[in-house]
This record gives C-alpha cells, structure tokens and sequence, in this order.
C-alpha cells in the first residue's frame, strides 16, 4: 500500500480511531459553519443555533458513549432498541441521503436568502410554490433532514442514558 493509499484509508474512510474522529469532527465544522451563517440571515436565529446545539451535543455524547461502552466505532448501534437508530446507522445509503439532505438543505436555504432579516416559514413556503431547482432541492432533502434530526434526538438520548449508567455502575462498585 503506497503512502497516499495509507493516508487516504486512515483519514477519509474511518478505518482508524484517529480516522473516525477527524471524519466527524471535519463533518460538525462544516455543518456548524452553514447554521452560523443561516442564523444571521434568517429570523428566528435561534432556531439554527439550537440545531447546531443538538448536532453537537448529540454527536459527541455518542462518540464518549462509544468509547464508555468499549465499542470500536459510533456507528455500532446493534444493541440499540430503536428501529429508526438501527435502519439510519445500519444501512449506509439510507444515513447517506438524510447526512447529504441536511447539507443541501442548508446550502439551498442559503442561496434562497434575499436579504439579512428573511423570515425561515416565509422563504420555505415562497420557496416550495416556486418552481425552481433550488425549491426541487429543499423539498427533496426536507424529509432527509427531519430524520436526521429525529435520529440525533434518539442519539443524544441514548448516549446519555449510556453515560448515567456507566456513572451509576460505577459508583455501585466498591
């Protein structure tokens, strides 16, 4: 294996610890960049903040759970209960259209804005009796989206039941 051929598997396809936290934590940059910038152009602000919030919180919860469970990836939900949990971590092209859905929602949300204070209901509403290929996109990443964020509400809950779990064992134990 050629050093390039080396680089490339231990950073972009996650074969390595090291690989999956810098997928990860090159993916929550991104997405935090385009919610910064889509909460100063879009009123209420506070709803992409609160998104970046949950992405963050939920991703990183999973990632300490992860390592608290001794697992080797965050993906490994096969113990998990929740169906919707298993189908998006269990099925690649299923997590990959809600993970490129969310992105493409953001970026068309961006290039949507007219100017600094849109009201979000008012540019998705005037944006879906458009017609455009922009409104194609936001309509067809819409559903993407929400089970993305459906699915880091589960991710953030579970983990942190892990946590709990982990600090009530662990003060059990003499």
């Amino acid at each position: 294996m050629s050093g390039v051929e080396y680089l490339i598997n231990l950073f972009c396809c996650s074969v390595s610890t090291f690989g999956a936290v810098l997928d990860m934590v090159t993916d929550r940059i991104s997405t935090a960049c385009l919610l910064v910038i889509l909460s100063q152009v879009y009123r209420p602000g506070m709803v992409f903040l609160s998104l970046l919030a949950l992405d963050i919180g939920s991703h990183w919860l999973q990632m300490y759970s992860t390592f608290l469970l001794g697992k080797a990836s965050h993906k490994d939900v096969k113990d998990s209960t929740n169906w919707l949990f298993k189908a998006y971590y269990g099925n690649r092209m299923f997590m990959a259209y809600c993970c490129v859905g969310c992105e493409v929602l953001y970026i068309s949300l961006f290039l949507l804005v007219q100017n600094e204070t849109e009201k979000l209901m008012d540019v998705l509403k005037a944006s879906i009796t458009e017609g455009s290929l922009v409104s194609v996109l936001v309509v067809l990443s819409l559903f993407g989206w929400a089970i993305k964020q459906l699915v880091n509400i589960i991710q953030m809950k579970t983990a942190a039941d892990v946590c709990v779990l982990h600090d009530i064992n662990k003060k059990e134990r003499p």
